[in-house]
Parts: structure tokens; sequence; C-alpha cells
């Protein structure tokens, strides 16, 4: 949890590796995903940077492998354990598989489409025959009018009526039909006639509809014109015979042709599949070989060369704690290729701020994405996410606490944490999962901590468990209860005095005045929560200042900021505690009765505005004695602490600099070199401009925040007034004890169910989550938390296969990103 309470130290390395070992050194530090390597070459053309080839060479297998994986009918099997890098020559017979496997493979598939197309084209010929048979028919005397085509008279042709037959798109027909009748003025007759059944397209595999169309025409011009109106609607024309004998001929030669057409395209979809079968079993084992020698290459190109030693020279962050790791990696590489010469790695002083990491693991992982989310940390400040664990899914309870739906949410993070395993190897790209999946173990603490606060407010689907028994006690009599609907509990008499065990007594599930007792409980607890909160989050930039050596800030920032916190707000719930226990029914004293019992708020109200109160007997305006003069002194050094904010910062780097100045004087006096100011002179009027807004977004922050965890009462009061009206309004109106009630029982519980599954659980949970995220990053992180780093982007491979279907691009600040 180290690493988790603050980000990890990390210093900058230099890099001297020999060409030869550079690859296997970079393999085994994407492997361990450990080192964010620089840019030494940023003003370098990418087309002219060392391994440009070698790059080119892994983009074009990566799009080969691509295009192959597009032609498999269902996903490849995942990629099998990586062994260890490649050598050159096996990477080289990789290269020359992958070009034959493509060949084969584009081969294959022109020769299907070529035999698909012959195919098509049978298929429309065969059923024009068919309807063209139709079309030369006489309907009343069965008389083909291939008969009258030709007319003889002796042995000279006296008339000829030619045709034309073809296949045109089913959607051109309208068009096709008005343009012929108007480029032969009426003079042609069109018959046509829709295929049932529509054909495949040989290349994309979409449906087409097709028509059979004959033109009948006389004269050649009109013929011409027939032919090039065809071409423009792009129909397809075929030689048809106009006698019924070589029409039947002809359609047997076609049928024929189209039976061994079929055999030959089974074989060769057979042939294919078998192909590809082959092919994938391996096919996302070389796409991950690809990618990996690619990101590789690519962070070579990020080396620069120096040309004397004729070595290879890289700068890179580094964890400290890894920093063993890579020379690990560096050692690998020289024993790899059995170079005498070692490579080195030294460490290089900076000033330039490292980046964040804090090294998390699956359970981590989503806490800490909401951190990041905001803002990433500083480097090596506090990181909140340690303590949003318990913090985040306590206060999302407080608003969503009841038991049933806890139970719901508890059991859906469940499934998703047991069988992670499982739907880790399913990639998806729908957000909604991912979100989902990815905080699951969020959703699982929130659904466990929302079960406990239900047993708190003892509400389970809008019911009470009665588990332990009532505290109080009925003292109305059997013939009183019917006669009376509402009936009063005097605490004297009907309570036991002794408190319900745990949460909630059952009896005020009945009560009238359940939701203003429930209402002032969760108002009064929410603030309570609220203050804790806040004066945590600004007790934790005592931990920032204690590590950056600013101790000064302790006094000048930190004190003042905790007693104007504790002095108004935590005094207001210790007045709360007070009232708890210093007022109760059975006091013998009736100036703390219950009667007497003084409104907090106006208590708080009146000493901020410094008014006086009268006692009105037997009930006593103030709590106690000295109340009046203890929160005026309260007050009094409440606003004395608004100065310190504001000038305390400002006046003491006022003195530094006066006494940094001094010493530059007795320096040059003596004689001596005066220290390099390495920060430079400061503009007071900025700090004095800068510490005035956050003087003033922390006095009234303190007072707007104080307010914003009212939202926990706000949302626990609407969950469970909802959750209410779903029971009486809906549920009940199935209740009975008749068959046709049962019937409706059942349908009314489906309603009830999904409402309560889409409104309560669904959209309460997003809308008590996001309430909850507001309260971390404003109202908590603000007093502690500056989030202006930068996160850390190591060379790893499982972050590039990961994201495998996003491009590598290299940044200038030496990052490989996705």
């Amino acid at each position: 949890m180290g690493s988790m309470f603050r980000s990890e130290e990390m210093v900058l390395c230099q890099l001297f590796v020999q060409p030869e070992a550079a690859y296997v050194s970079m393999y085994e530090l994407g492997e361990a995903g450990i080192a964010q390597f620089r840019d030494l070459n940023p003003h370098v053309n990418d087309f002219q940077r060392r391994y440009v080839s070698e790059v080119r060479r892994c983009s074009e297998m990566e799009r080969k492998l691509r295009w192959v994986a597009g032609e498999l009918p269902e996903p490849p099997p995942p990629p099998k354990p990586s062994k260890g890098s490649l050598s050159p020559r096996e990477i080289n017979i990789l290269e020359e598989r992958i070009d034959y496997i493509e060949s084969e493979i584009q081969e294959i598939t022109r020769n299907a489409r070529n035999l698909k197309s012959d195919y098509l084209s049978l298929i429309e010929f065969r059923t024009l025959i068919e309807k063209t048979q139709t079309f030369f028919q006489d309907h009343s005397a069965q008389r083909k009018i291939s008969a009258s085509v030709q007319i003889y008279n002796n042995d000279a042709v006296l008339g000829h009526l030619g045709f034309i037959a073809g296949v045109v798109a089913t959607h051109r027909v309208p068009s096709f039909e008005k343009m012929l009748w108007r480029i032969s003025h009426g003079n042609i007759f069109f018959k046509q006639a829709q295929l049932e059944k529509p054909l495949k397209d040989p290349v994309t595999g979409h449906e087409l509809l097709k028509t059979v169309f004959v033109v009948f025409f006389h004269g050649e011009q009109i013929k011409l014109r027939v032919k090039k109106v065809c071409h423009g609607f792009k129909a397809t024309l075929y030689p048809c015979p106009a006698t019924y004998k070589d029409q039947q001929d002809m359609l047997s030669g076609v049928v024929s042709r189209i039976r061994d057409l079929e055999i030959v395209l089974e074989q060769t979809e057979q042939h294919r599949h078998l192909v590809l079968a082959n092919i994938a079993r391996d096919l996302s084992t070389w796409m991950v070989v690809v990618r990996k020698e690619k990101a590789i290459y690519h962070t070579l190109n990020m080396f620069s060369m120096d040309i004397v030693k004729k070595c290879l020279i890289a700068e890179c962050w580094v964890p400290k704690k890894d920093v063993h790791l890579v020379n690990k990696a560096l050692d690998e590489g020289v024993k790899a290729t059995g170079s005498p010469i070692p490579s080195i790695l030294h460490y290089v002083p900076t000033c330039e701020t490292p980046p964040t990491f804090n090294r998390t693991n699956k359970f981590t992982k989503g806490f800490q994405n909401l951190i990041d989310s905001y803002g990433i940390a500083s480097y090596r400040e506090v990181n909140p996410a340690l303590y949003t664990i318990i913090t985040f899914p306590f206060l999302f309870a407080v608003m969503f606490g009841d038991v049933g739906h806890g139970i719901l949410m508890t059991a859906f993070a469940a499934i998703l944490v047991i069988f992670e395993k499982k739907f880790l190897q399913i990639k998806t790209d729908n957000e909604i999962w991912n979100i989902f999946f990815g905080g699951r173990y969020i959703i699982l603490l929130m659904g466990i901590f929302s079960i406990y606060t239900g047993l708190i407010y003892n509400d389970m689907f809008s019911k009470s468990l009665n588990i332990f028994g009532s505290s109080w006690r009925n003292v109305y009599s059997e013939n009183m209860l019917p006669n009376h609907s509402m009936l009063e509990l005097d605490p004297k008499t009907a309570y036991i005095n002794t408190p319900y065990p745990f949460g909630m007594d059952p009896i005020w599930q009945f009560a009238s005045n359940n939701i203003i007792f429930l209402n002032s409980f969760k108002m009064k607890l929410s603030i309570i929560f609220g203050v804790i909160h806040m004066v945590f989050g600004v007790t934790m930039s005592v931990v920032n200042f204690n590590f950056f050596r600013k101790s000064e800030m302790i006094l000048l920032q930190y004190v003042p900021q905790i007693l104007f916190l504790l002095l108004l707000f935590w005094y207001l719930c210790i007045l709360m505690f007070m009232k708890w226990t210093m007022y109760s029914a059975f006091s013998e004293d009736p100036a703390y009765g219950t009667s007497c019992a003084p409104s907090v708020l106006i208590i708080f109200i009146n000493m901020m505005l410094l008014k006086s109160s009268v006692d009105n007997p037997p009930c006593r305006a103030f709590m106690y004695d000295g109340q009046n003069e203890l929160q005026r002194t309260f007050l009094a050094l409440a606003f004395l602490c608004i100065p310190v904010m504001l000038l305390g910062k400002p006046v003491y780097k006022i003195m530094v600099a006066r006494k940094r100045k001094q010493q530059y004087q007795e320096t040059v006096e003596d004689g001596g070199t005066p220290e390099n100011n390495a920060h430079g002179k400061e503009n007071m009027g900025e700090v004095l401009i800068t510490q005035a807004i956050h003087t003033i977004e922390y006095v009234l922050g303190a007072v707007s925040h104080t307010a914003s965890y009212l939202r926990l009462w706000a949302l626990s009061l609407a969950h469970a007034q909802l959750s209410a009206v779903l029971w009486q309004r809906v549920l009940r109106m199935g209740m009975g004890t008749s068959l046709l009630a049962s019937i409706k029982l059942y349908v009314v519980f489906a309603v009830w169910a999904f409402f309560t599954l889409a409104i309560l659980v669904l959209m309460e949970g997003l809308s008590a989550f996001l309430h909850t995220l507001r309260l971390h990053w404003v109202e908590f992180m603000s007093k502690f938390y500056e989030g202006q780093g930068y996160a850390f982007t190591p060379f790893s491979f499982s972050d590039i296969l990961e994201h495998d279907d996003e491009p590598i691009t290299v940044e200038s600040n030496g990052g490989l990103h996705e």
C-alpha cells in the first residue's frame, strides 16, 4: 500500500546499448513495462529515423494479418503464450509465411468470386430462358410468337421483328422502361418478370433483386438505341434463341453447367475454409509478435546514435524500485547476442518533474481511475485513492441505504468478480459494459456498505425488519385500538428505556411522524459526516507539507484552516451530540425535557449573527452555562484565522526574499561567489492575489461545502420515499387472497421489480454515485490535492496489445502511447 499512499519515487536513467543487443533488451523491457522512454530526436522527421524501414515492414505485415483476419468466418482463438523474442531469421521466415498466406487466400478468393460471378450469370440466364418462354407464347391458342418473328414470302424476307433479352436491377425497371419508350417513340414492345428469389452479389454478398426483360422492336436503328440504353442502365444481355426448341436445348445445357459449377463451388469453399482454419490457429500469435516488434522499433527510433562509440543512447523514467529489472533486461540483451561489451545504465540528475506512478492491482485500479479522472496527482503528493476505498462506498451507502437494493447491487458485482476471468476474455466495444466491469470492485463495496446502512436505517424495500423486537410497548387496550386510527405513545410510559440493539427501531415504520424523525436524524448525520470528511482532508495537507519540507505552511495555512473549521462547524456537530444526550423525556429537570430541546440550526445562526436569546421558562435559551461567551470567543478566533490565511504566506515569502537578498549582498562584499537562485524572483503582487483567492475560496467553501454534504440527507430521504411509493402504489395493487388476486400479483410483481431495478437501483444508484464523486472531488480533495502531475506511461506490451485496434504514435515527450 506504500505506492497507493504516495506515488513511487522515479529516477531518470540514461542507457548505453549496443545496436545488436538493443532488440532483445527492448523486448524484455516491453514485457516488464517499467520504463517510459523520452524522444531524443524530437526534430527528426519520422521518415528519416534509423529503424523506419523495420517499422514499415511491421506495418505491412500487420496490414496483411488484419486483412486475413477479416476473411475468417469467426474470430481466431486467443494467442499462445510467448516463448521470448524472435531472432531476425525467424522474423524473416514469418514475413515470408505471411506473404505466402496473403497471396494464397487472395488467389482462392479471386477464383471463388469468378466462379460465383459465372454461377450468378448462369442463374440469371436460366431464369431468363424460363421467363422468355412465357413471353413468346400466345396464351389463347398456345401459339409461339417465334412463328411470326420472320415472315417469308417464297424466298424473300417481307418483314423482320427483332428482340433483345436480358436482366436489370429491379429498382431501375421504371426508369429503364420509360427511357426505352422515349428513344423508340413508342415503337417497342416491353415485357418483364421479376425473379422470385433474390440473388447474392459475388463480391459483397448482399442480396440483389433482378428483373428479366424482353424488348421487341423493328429495325436496326432502334436495336442500336436499345443496346445503348441497356448499357447505360447496367443491364446484362444474354443471347436468347427465338424458337421454343432452341430455348429448351439451351436451357438443358445451362442447367447442366450450373450443376457442375455448384460442385466446383462447394469444393472451392471447402478448400478455402480448410486453409483459413489452419491459419486461424496461429493468427493471433503472429499478430502479437508483429505488434511487439513494431512497438520495439518505434521505441528504438527515439534513441540517439553515438557515431564515435557506435552505441545507442536512451533516456527513460523508471521507478526506483525497478531499476534492477532494467539492468537485468540490458544483461539479457548482451547475453543473447554474445557481445563482449556490456550495456551501461546510470542516473541523470534533472530538475524536471518526474511522472506520477501509483502501482495498483485489479482491486485498487478502479478507485485510482476515479481520482485520475479529476487530475493526475502531482509527483509524490498524497494519493486520495487509498482513503477513497472506504470513504467512497460509505458516503454512497449513506444516500443509498437499503438492504434489498444493496443485495441486488452486491449480487451483480459478485457475479462480475467471480467470473472475471471469463469476462476478461470477451473483448467488446460496449462502453457501458466496460465501465461496469472496470468498476466491479467499487460496485461490490458500494453494495456491501449499502446493506450495512440499510440495516442502520432498518429499511428493506421500504419495509422494516423486526429482528430484536421493539423497544416500545403498547399501552392501549384492545377495545381502544380499533376505534382510533391515530394514537400517541408517550416515551415515559411506552418506551422501555432500552435502545434498539442495532439500527432503527421497527416501530417507526408505523409512526405518523416517521418522515419528520428520519428527516432530522439523517440531516444531522450528513452534517457530522461532512465535517469529519473535510477535517480529514485539511489534515492530509500536513502530510504533504512535511514531505515537501514546508513546515512553515503548517502554522501559516493548516493551523488557521483547521481552527476555522473546528471552531465553527465542528462546534455545530458537538451541539448535535449534546442535544441528543442532554435532553430526554425521562429528565427530572423540565428545562432538559424534550419540549425544551432547542434547534441547533437556530443556535448556530444566532451565533454567526451575534444575536442574543432570552429564556422562556421553564426552557433555557442556552444549553449550558457560559455558552454565549464561549460561542463569541470561538467566532472571534475563527475570524482571526482569516487574516493569518490571507497574509501569512505572502509575508513569509517577503521575509525569505529579504533574507536571501541580504545574504547575497554579504557574499558579494566578502568577495565570494553567490549561490545561483534557481527559482528566481517571485512577483509578490501575484502571490498576494493568489493567496487572497485561496483564502476567499476556503472561507466561503467551508460554508458551501458543509451545506453540500446535505445531499447525503436529501438523496437518502428521496430514495426511501421512492421505494415506499413503489411498494404502496404498485405492489399493493396485487395484494389479495383470491385466485384472481394471485394472478394479478404475478403481473404487478413483474412491474414492481422492473421499476425497482430501472429506477431505484440503476437511476438512483447512478445519481448517488455522481453525488459521491462530487463530494470527493470538490469537498474532500480540494483541501489538500493539487492534481497537477502527468501519468507514467511506460513502454509496455500489455498496454499496447490491450488497445490493439488503435495506432501507435510517438509523442515528443518520449512516451509511447495508444
